[in-house]
């Protein structure tokens, strides 16, 4: 857990939104132009509204002249090892040298067995991954002899290795379990974990355990690059957690983040052409003075103590808004108003939670001005439909309400079936749904548990207004995704919600 000395790269994880492909492209430009270091682009072939990765990254490389790409990353088991390293190759040729390869072992995976995919436990697809990059590196390797390969997944027969990539192209992994992060201190030349999924607290664990492995191996860790997807919010002052407010706090935690564990690369989610030059010229330079000055003046004495990064925020209180599963969108004005109308019913219950959330927020600004008290205030959330209405499959509040238990059953456990089993693209969208139903139970527990703390000493009000802000932030994120997503198809299928 310390600063390897790597050099640090900043750049952009674009959404392979294919309806938004004028946009992509003019944002890989942009990032290009303004001095960012890399582009990375996920890769879910199973998703008919993103557009093929490889494809987009080769593009890419056609209209940018010295930002990196890479995959974040390769959804292996629908991209065999040995064509890969083949196209790779071929991009990092014809590029200039401009490619990483970051490999995945896979998800979702309906979506892969639905493309003719192979579907593999855990521990397969571990150990897929390992016989797939020693077939990459095979093909890269130069010999006269066809390699010879014979793995349970993965094999070669005599393959002749090239092309030749012009430069080492590195293999980053995507890791968070044991076997995974054991396997990138074994055999990878990097780490890419995204704050989603592992927040900032959690990197020393992880950390440790891919050293560990490394040391095992007779590897320095030291050689493997740390990768960061992460997402944020710029903001005019510091918010509640982890990369929510104004540049310079975004460059004292990512700085905190180099120097500590070692991270190198930071790769942000982003679709706004503000946000994009809001890092590449103000947050990458200050990072890289900071680490600099760090640097000069030798080893940090707190460098193995505890990690604790200012204004983290609990994992589960993260939605990673560029992760989530898109479906190609349908216009539906082109079907009948009977069906459009059962479609927007969902906007209609959705309406209904947004009015008593502003309900909430209006109560807390009274007890803020002293026109109500902080009791009332929770006999108020305790009655409410989104107090009630607790998303996570039924189990929190046995005092439902006969609408909001309605409500709750239809989505959870009617609903989301009935779409999922009428069009299967949308079980990712569903599952995703689902996720976020547990995240937003766990916001409303800690607001529970705030306003308790506030009835004790009322001084706390500030504690119930953050649970309040990230409930809303939360919350009206979630509503409007599953709007995006399901409205039209819910119109289209004419389900009865």
């Amino acid at each position: 857990m310390a600063d390897f000395g790597h050099e640090l790269w900043f750049g952009a994880f674009l959404t392979p939104d294919a309806a938004g492909h004028h946009r992509i492209v003019r944002q890989a430009v942009l990032a290009d132009e303004i001095g960012l270091d890399i582009i990375g682009i996920q890769d879910h072939p199973y998703l008919p509204a993103f557009l093929d990765t490889w494809t987009l990254l080769s593009t890419l490389a056609g209209r940018t002249e010295r930002v990196r790409l890479f995959p974040d990353v390769v959804n292996l088991p629908l991209r065999p090892p040995a064509v890969l390293a083949r196209a790779a190759a071929s991009l990092d040729i014809l590029s200039g040298g401009r490619v990483e390869l970051g490999l995945g072992s896979g998800a979702f995976w309906d979506g892969i067995a639905a493309m003719g995919g192979p579907r593999r436990s855990p521990g397969e697809a571990v150990d897929a991954l390992e016989e797939a990059i020693a077939v990459l590196r095979a093909l890269w390797t130069p010999g006269d002899e066809g390699v010879r390969l014979d793995g349970r997944h993965y094999w070669l027969e005599g393959a002749r290795p090239g092309p030749f990539p012009p430069h080492p192209i590195g293999l980053w992994l995507g890791a968070y379990k044991r076997r995974m992060l054991e396997l990138t201190g074994r055999l990878g030349d990097g780490w890419v974990p995204s704050s989603g999924y592992a927040a900032p607290g959690e990197l020393g664990a992880m950390s440790a355990t891919l050293d560990a492995a490394a040391e095992r191996a007779g590897r320095d860790p030291a050689g493997i690059r740390r990768v960061y997807n992460i997402e944020g919010r710029f903001s005019g002052a510091a918010g509640r957690g982890f990369l929510d407010g104004p540049p310079a706090l975004w460059a004292e935690q990512l700085t905190e983040l180099a120097l500590r564990h070692g991270m190198s690369v930071f790769v942000l989610a982003v679709d706004d052409d503000r946000d994009l030059k809001v890092f590449a010229e103000e947050v990458a330079p200050a990072v890289r003075e900071a680490v600099s000055r760090e640097r000069a003046r030798g080893p940090r004495e707190d460098a193995g103590g505890p990690i604790e990064v200012a204004g983290a925020a609990p994992a589960r209180a993260v939605l990673d808004e560029a992760t989530r599963p898109r479906l190609p969108k349908r216009d539906i004005a082109a079907l009948p108003r009977r069906q459009q109308a059962n479609g927007r019913r969902l906007v209609l219950i959705h309406d209904h939670l947004r009015q008593e959330l502003a309900q909430i927020r209006d109560a807390l600004e009274q007890v803020a001005a002293g026109r109500s008290d902080a009791a009332a205030l929770r006999s108020m959330i305790n009655e409410l439909t989104l107090r009630q209405n607790y998303w996570t499959l039924g189990t929190f509040c046995a005092s439902y309400c006969r609408l909001l238990t309605t409500h709750h059953t239809i989505e959870d456990e009617h609903m989301f079936p009935m779409l999922a089993a009428a069009q299967e693209s949308l079980a990712p969208v569903v599952a995703r749904l689902e996720q976020e139903h547990e995240v937003i139970a766990g916001v409303l527990t800690e607001l529970d548990a705030a306003l308790v703390a506030m009835i004790e000493d009322p001084d706390r009000l500030d504690g119930v207004r953050e649970q309040v802000d990230l409930l809303s932030d939360v919350l009206l994120s979630h509503l409007r995704y599953e709007e995006e997503e399901l409205v039209e198809p819910i119109a289209r299928l004419d389900l009865d919600i």
